[in-house]
Parts: structure tokens; C-alpha cells; sequence
């Protein structure tokens, strides 16, 4: 039973008799006639056993966008249905509106519209529909949850969708299928065509010239149908923040950037989330459903607090394709201990594939490196001298706690900051010797960049 705020209104009224008649049996007659009212209300509402509910909605939603969804309720009762439905999502859903009133007559069905803009990823669960149903007073309610079972999984947002035209415009470049008939890169035989002042003599086409008596050239197309595997690391290295969003995010926006374009190309594409274990795979995607597949599979993928098994790779990489692919690890290259796993495997791999390696970088250590430190009192930037503000004690490698001035703490920050770049920058060099392409960038560029590694990769025949 549930009562409404008419109902504590009406009981709040027996203060006025009370009060006024100074007699407290005339405040407990008010009392007994409200109370009585909403007994009587809770007797004629509709009886909510006989009343039914089915959710129509889809199963998928992107997060950050609105999918709309019904809720029909269904009334078998003999008694007209005067209430409130509250459909029980978890908040991240960002179900709207939360509660709405219907009034379903006896034996007659009614639709409620809602709709969903969740701002998490993952799946989303409903514990079932509660359904309140009040009386002709509208003073209390029979109150019941109904058994109605939903989810909805909540794919990623795909910010770096907006990329996609500009990098397929270049890849039909590379195709040679744009009104310019650029002259197509690749490995692929394409064509002739005579010679144009620019051509690389290299493309020359001497038989085809001396029967021709003119110079032609051969033109090439990017190789199709090649194999691409995303990895994408789910492991400690995805929970770290940088610009206000887990590293997962960008690995998961430059996986999808990555797999519509090589889908467009001709490619087939696979991915894999790679934790200690491999937590889900994506086989085959076609151009048609790569970033449903790969959104699918991405919206449940959660940093692990474990380390990466990346010796796990050249199987996985094996168990795809045994020709020469494009093997793309999505993950952080931060300092040699933390990524001593994913270097120690890269020659494995790149002896057989092209193989792709990204590093996050984070704008605010960037920032912080590149900040000018103020001088100090005696207009040197507190190198060795005196402790400004303790007269007479000679700066030493601790301090005393509290001695530490904010030009001094500046210095700790910045000199901490070239520290962090300095060893990503050893960590990049590493792998670049193993054979391995680095691509950097923050987590807004680093997307964009990676579809261009594919793309000179294509161009120059290395895929």
C-alpha cells in the first residue's frame, strides 16, 4: 500500500479542529474519516494481478544518444487502472521520464513512450516495472512490481565517426576511383595509361612501350581482401584517466575508426580484448556490421586491475590468419617496466606482420612540462643557493617538511613531468628498433592517427 500527498494534506487539515474546538476528539474523527476514505480507495483500485506489461525496445543503444523505447500496459481486470508506472532501470540507463501516469480502462491496453540516453557503457539491466494503482479518491494505492525482464547494452560512442569521410576520400585515392584519377598506390596490378609528366619512370611499363611506341606506365591499387587484427588492451594500462575518460575509451574509438575503414577497403578485420585473459573476439567483420560487431563486443569491456598477458598474442595472431597481416595494439607505452611485456613480443611479431603499436599521451603531463618555472629570489630558477625563505640553510637533497616553496614545487613538477616523457620517449624508441610503427597522440588525435598508419601501410605495400 502507498499512500499519495492528498492523503498526509487531509490528515494535516485535523490540526485546524483540533486547534480551533480545543478538542481532540473532533482532530481523531477527521483522523478515523480520512483514514477510512483511503482503506475504502485501496478496495476499489484495479487489481494489480491481473495487470500485464511488455517492453518494446531495441537491444542495443549508442551511449550519448537518445533511443526511444514503449512500454505497453495491459489491464485483464474488471476495474479501470488509475496509476503510476515506474519502469525500475539502473540510473546510467537516463530513462525519461522516470514515472508516468496512465489510466488504462478495464480489458484495454495503453502505450507509454520513453526513452533512453544512457552515459555509461555496458549492459543495462531493469529489476522489473512497479505499478501503482489508486483508487477513484486518489488517496492510496495498491503498489506491486511486475515481473517484466530488460536489457540493453550500451555500445560505445564512436566520436571519431566524424574522421571516417575524410580517410575513405583518401583511400579512394589510393584506389584510384576519384574524378582526379590520382595514379593508385600499391601492390595490385591495376592498369596502363600513357605516360604524364610526375610519373616515377620506376612504374614505366617498357613492353607495353615499345609496342605502343609511347611511354606507358602501370598503375597499382591497394591490395584487398588482407587480414587486420585490433588488439585492444584491457588491462591495467586501459583504467588509467587521461583528459577526464579511462584509456580504454580512446583504445576502443581507435579500434572502431580502424575497423570501419579497413572494412571499407576490403579488408577483413578481427579484434580481440586482451586482458590476463582473452575477454571477448570479434571474428570476420564485414563492412556491413563491423561497428555493431565491434561495438558490441567493445561495450562490455572494463580495465582490469591485472597486468596484460601480451606473450598471448602471436597465438591469437596465429589462430587468425598464417599470412602476413596488420596487427594493430592498442595500448599505452609508458615507461620499460610497465610495458617490458608488449616490447619482449614485439619482434616476434613484426618477423611476420606490420604491426602497429599506440601511446596515449596526456595533455596535462604535456602541459605541465612546458610550463615556465618563475625565478627564485635571486632571479635563478632554485638551482642550488640558499633555501629562499630559511635564511641560512643550504638547500640539501631532502627538505623539511613544509620548507618547500611553489616556485620549488613547480620545479618538482616539471622536472617529474620531463621525467614521464623522457621514459615514453626511450619506451617508443624500443619499440620502433623491434621493427614496430609507434603512433602518438592524445586521446582526441590519437584515433584519426592510427586510420592514417593504415592507410601508408596500404599505400606502400607493407599490408
Amino acid at each position: 500500500m502507498a499512500v499519495s500527498g492528498r492523503f498526509v494534506v487531509l490528515l494535516a487539515v485535523a490540526i485546524v479542529p483540533t486547534v480551533l474546538l480545543a478538542s481532540a476528539w473532533a482532530g481523531a474523527a477527521w483522523v478515523a474519516v480520512v483514514v477510512l476514505g483511503a482503506a475504502l480507495d485501496v478496495l476499489l483500485a484495479a487489481d494489480l494481478r491481473r495487470v500485464r506489461v511488455d517492453r518494446r525496445m531495441p537491444r542495443l543503444a549508442r551511449r550519448d544518444t537518445a533511443t526511444a523505447a514503449t512500454l505497453v500496459v495491459a489491464n485483464d481486470g474488471t476495474r479501470p487502472l488509475r496509476g503510476v508506472v515506474r519502469d525500475m532501470w539502473e540510473p546510467s540507463a537516463g530513462q525519461q521520464p522516470r514515472r508516468i501516469r496512465l489510466t488504462v480502462p478495464a480489458g484495454e491496453r495503453r502505450t507509454a513512450r520513453m526513452r533512453f540516453e544512457p552515459f555509461r557503457r555496458g549492459r543495462r539491466r531493469s529489476a522489473g516495472v512497479a505499478v501503482r494503482a489508486f483508487g477513484p479518491i486518489g488517496l492510496a494505492a495498491r503498489q506491486r512490481v511486475l515481473a517484466a525482464p530488460g536489457e540493453l547494452v550500451v555500445t560505445p560512442p564512436f566520436r571519431s565517426r566524424r574522421h571516417l569521410p575524410s580517410r575513405l576520400a583518401r583511400l579512394r585515392e589510393l584506389d584510384g576511383e576519384t574524378t582526379l584519377q590520382l595514379r593508385g598506390h600499391g601492390t595490385e596490378f591495376d592498369s596502363l595509361r600513357d605516360y604524364v609528366r610526375g610519373d616515377d619512370v620506376r612504374s614505366i611499363d617498357w613492353r607495353a612501350t615499345a609496342r605502343r611506341q609511347d611511354l606507358v606506365v602501370r598503375t597499382w591499387r591497394p591490395e584487398r581482401d588482407r587480414r587486420v587484427v585490433v588488439v585492444v588492451d584491457a588491462g591495467r594500462a586501459g583504467a588509467g584517466r587521461v583528459a577526464d575518460e579511462p584509456r580504454l575509451d580512446t583504445f576502443i574509438e581507435s579500434a572502431l575508426l580502424l575497423g570501419a575503414l579497413a572494412a571499407a577497403a576490403g579488408d577483413r578485420v578481427d579484434l580481440a580484448v586482451l586482458g590476463d585473459t582473452v575477454h571477448d573476439r570479434v571474428h570476420g567483420a564485414t563492412r556491413t556490421d563491423v561497428v555493431q560487431r565491434f561495438g558490441e563486443a567493445l561495450a562490455l569491456a572494463e580495465p582490469g586491475l591485472a597486468a596484460t598477458d601480451w606473450s598471448a598474442v602471436p597465438a591469437l595472431v596465429d589462430a587468425v590468419t598464417t599470412s602476413r597481416a596488420l596487427v594493430v595494439l592498442a595500448s599505452s607505452l609508458d615507461s620499460v617496466g610497465a610495458s617490458g611485456d608488449l616490447l619482449a613480443v614485439l619482434p616476434r611479431l613484426t618477423r611476420r606482420h606490420a604491426v602497429v603499436v599506440t601511446a596515449v599521451d596526456d595533455p596535462a603531463v604535456r602541459a605541465m612540462a612546458s610550463t615556465a618555472v618563475e625565478p627564485g629570489h635571486d632571479g635563478r630558477a632554485m638551482r642550488g643557493g640558499r633555501v629562499p625563505g630559511l635564511p641560512g640553510r643550504r638547500r640539501t637533497g631532502r627538505l623539511p617538511a613544509g620548507a618547500a616553496t611553489g616556485a620549488e614545487r613547480d620545479v618538482y613538477r616539471r622536472a617529474a613531468a620531463e621525467r614521464t616523457l623522457l621514459d615514453a620517449d626511450g619506451v617508443a624508441d624500443v619499440a620502433r628498433r623491434a621493427g614496430a610503427e609507434v603512433v602518438r597522440g592524445t586521446p582526441e588525435a590519437l584515433p584519426p592517427l592510427v586510420a592514417d598508419a593504415y592507410l601508408r601501410a596500404k599505400a606502400s605495400g607493407r599490408l
